[in-house]
């Protein structure tokens, strides 16, 4: 059971581009939070300044309140999106401030996310924080439960320089998260003169939030101990395995579409699995796998992905004509290739889609195609008889290198 490495906490790093993975803003989470009964500190979401200065009248309190920027990113303290008013025209001056801003932090874009909404939340006295994260790890097939002593820090600062104070248990699925479990955290994290019951019961309602929505990642951070000696759920970060979505209605309308990239939604529309990326070279590839492999490939050859983009199993014309709209979008994009192995989707079938795409969406730069599989010397001849410029290639290698040869000379006019 011994500390995470640094690298096991990559995911925290990323710009939620991942394609099987929706996320909601923090009070939505916490909303999920109060129906399981983890504690949780009385906040109201607001999309004005009014609203904010009414939300902070109606919690009341000792007249301090949070004001927290809603972003599908972390890091929104060190990035300025999280202030602690001490008044009712504090929190005006803050929600002026918050709303509407460029929110950069280490888990957005150079651009930052724009603040639509915002958060007031009541304040507590804060006796020690904790870390509490939950997430599919599938090395084991189990749901990793991870805990430390060091919350309200990035964890993976933490995983980097102290790794022995992160504890993990990997949970059975077929047994859902065990008093043997719960009962191990806690003896991991000392936790003997914290009210170790009440934090046992609060891993078991955690666990049951993720397991009953098909939770892909829950994270809290910081869990904290009040002076009087019991746990609230400061902050929470909840994602989701899309491809369950069809059974959870109620999540699927926490989506929030201003959080996500214009392009991957209009994918979505298509049947498309499209996450742009920093390169130039344009791939079009039918399966995830075959998708990977194509962009470790161009990088082999040293070349740049311009973007993931999987077809999947049923490549109409129109599809192909979606997916090429879709790259063409990219500034950066010099060339584009297209790798096919034909099995229930033939690859003449492909050929025609291609064609009719390159025509309809007038394709000036170069082409590349790759067919292997069901019909792939029918699908070549038609691409021979089309009259556009597009370089059959023999294989993976031959695609690849004509690939970045031909975005090197495009980078070089």
């Amino acid at each position: 059971m011994g500390g995470w490495k640094a690298a096991e906490f990559s995911y925290l790093k990323t710009d939620y581009s991942e394609t099987n993975n929706m996320k909601i803003h923090e009070y939505q989470a916490k909303e999920l939070f109060r129906k399981f009964g983890v504690p949780i500190l009385e906040g109201i979401a607001c999309f004005s300044v009014e609203e904010a200065v009414e939300a902070a009248k109606k919690l009341g309190g000792r007249s301090t309140w949070v004001v927290k920027a809603q972003i599908h990113a972390g890091g929104r303290g060190k990035g300025g999106g999280i202030k602690v008013a001490k008044s009712l025209n504090e929190v005006k001056q803050y929600a002026e401030e918050i709303l509407g801003m460029k929110l950069v932090t280490h888990q957005t874009d150079k651009q930052g996310q724009i603040v639509r909404r915002i958060f007031i939340e009541q304040v507590a006295d804060i006796q020690k924080e904790f870390y509490i994260g939950m997430l599919v790890d599938r090395s084991s097939q189990r749901v990793c439960l991870m805990a430390s002593s060091e919350g309200g820090m990035n964890i993976e600062e933490v995983a980097d320089k102290t790794p022995e104070k992160i504890y993990k248990v990997f949970v059975d699925p077929m047994d859902g998260l065990t008093s043997q479990d719960a009962n191990e955290i806690t003896r991991m994290m000392n936790l003997s003169q914290c009210n170790p019951s009440e934090f046992r019961a609060l891993l078991q309602r955690l666990y049951q939030l993720f397991d009953s929505t098909d939770a892909l990642l829950i994270e809290v951070n910081p869990l904290i101990l009040t002076i009087d000696n019991h746990f609230l759920a400061l902050d929470a970060k909840i994602s989701f395995d899309d491809n369950a979505l069809f059974r959870h209605s109620d999540i699927e309308a926490l989506r929030d579409l201003d959080e996500e990239d214009p392009l991957e939604i209009e994918a979505s529309k298509h049947g498309l699995s499209y996450v742009p990326l920093d390169g130039n070279i344009g791939c079009l590839v039918n399966g995830a796998g075959l998708a990977m492999a194509t962009m470790d490939i161009i990088k082999l050859y040293g070349g740049n992905p311009a973007n993931f983009l999987d077809v999947g199993g049923g490549a109409t014309t129109e599809k192909v004509t979606e997916a090429f709209k879709l790259m063409l979008c990219n500034a950066k994009l010099r060339v584009i290739l297209v790798n096919i192995f034909g099995g229930i989707m033939k690859c003449d079938v492909v050929a025609r889609g291609v064609v009719a795409a390159a025509r309809e969406v007038k394709l000036t730069m170069p082409l590349i195609v790759r067919l292997e599989g069901t019909n792939a010397d029918l699908g070549k001849k038609i691409l021979a008889e089309s009259g556009l410029q597009i370089i059959s290639a023999s294989s993976m290698d031959d695609a690849a290198q004509n690939a970045v040869t031909a975005a090197a000379a495009a980078k070089g006019v």
